[in-house]
């Protein structure tokens, strides 16, 4: 992805573009706005829940619109959460992979297809390996809508039928508010063996608010290296006590020297006040309402100096309300000439 510091128009690209020789331009402008274009699961359970998105973000100053997104393999199902974007804004493609109906190596391109500002086509590759022999049910560890400050436990039960001597050696999760164990619950030895094991999943109380997308892995005795670890997701959402819209803040193109404003909403669950609110950078203001309430509305001024370009901060607001960590927003303006 390109350089976001300064938003490029499509047809001075295009035109960088040709005077460097390149001869996928008409591709290449399009896969400048995604974070990725591949995505590898490994090796999953059967059962599982697994998906992955994809993020792009418009750094042109046309908008853009995705008109269709095509998959070569019935195996993934993929949608968009908005279609057009305009300047920084971003759109997330989700694709899920079906782990019920099918097994073995499953590989699946998905074809992003561009009509604005001009037409283009950005493939995106996905791969994964679908395990038979070992199932969990249910196939995502889903704690929903957690309240902040009161933790969660879900369990989960693993099944392998195979090899007698198979075992979760251990299970590690990257995610440090995450605790988990691995108890074998039985073994039956037999021509197939069958094992099971029950997972119990807590969502430690000191988790902070936000959503939850994560994978545990599951380190088993298998002797191939790519089957030996086993992802399980974990998807959830700790709630605050307030809520900040918009986040982030997008003050849009305004040119040097002209101040431009808009306005954060800020919710809480009872009346509360708002003592302070700063910016990382100076130039954006925030006023502060001076009555408590459950709805606030904070306005913000950006007064531009004479930088251009994709100027960005962060907005950290203090309330009145004892133990809260000060509420974080980000904020984005684009300065032209």
């Amino acid at each position: 992805m390109i350089d976001g510091s300064s938003v490029r128009t499509f047809f001075t690209w295009i035109a960088f573009a040709l005077l460097a020789g390149s001869t996928a331009c008409g591709q290449q402008w399009a896969e400048e706005m995604f974070d990725e274009t591949s995505h590898d699961f490994g090796t999953v359970a059967r059962g599982a829940e697994v998906s992955h998105t994809f993020t792009l973000e418009n750094i042109y100053e046309e908008d853009a619109h995705v008109s269709d997104i095509r998959s070569t393999c019935g195996c993934t199902t993929v949608t968009i959460d908005q279609s057009f974007l305009k300047t920084w804004e971003k759109a997330k493609i989700t694709t899920t992979v079906d782990t019920k109906a099918y097994h073995g190596q499953k590989d699946s391109t998905l074809t992003v297809v561009f009509d604005k500002p001009f037409p283009a086509e950005v493939r995106l590759q996905i791969h994964s390996y679908i395990r038979r022999d070992v199932v969990v049910h249910p196939g995502i560890v889903s704690f929903g809508s957690v309240p902040q400050g009161t933790g969660a436990r879900k369990k989960l039960t693993v099944t392998y039928a195979g090899r007698s001597d198979w075992k979760i050696m251990q299970v590690e999760a990257s995610n440090p508010h995450l605790g988990v164990q691995a108890a074998e619950m039985s073994r039956t030895v037999g021509e197939i063996s069958e094992v099971k094991y029950d997972l119990i999943v807590d969502l430690a109380e000191d988790a902070p608010a936000g959503y939850i997308h994560d994978y545990l892995s599951l380190v088993t005795n298998d002797v191939n290296p790519r089957a030996a670890r086993v992802p399980v997701p974990v998807e959830g959402l700790v709630t605050s006590a307030f809520s900040i819209r918009p986040s982030p803040l997008l003050l849009g193109v305004v040119q040097a020297g002209a101040p431009v404003s808009r306005r954060l909403v800020i919710k809480g669950a009872k009346r509360f006040r708002i003592l302070a609110a700063r910016c990382s950078d100076e130039r954006f203001k925030c006023t502060v309402p001076d009555e408590a309430n459950v709805l606030q509305l904070v306005p913000v001024t950006f007064t531009p100096d004479a930088e251009t370009g994709k100027i960005s901060g962060t907005i950290s607001i203090e309330t009145d309300q004892a133990g809260d960590e000060a509420l974080q927003a980000e904020v984005h303006v684009q300065v032209v000439p």
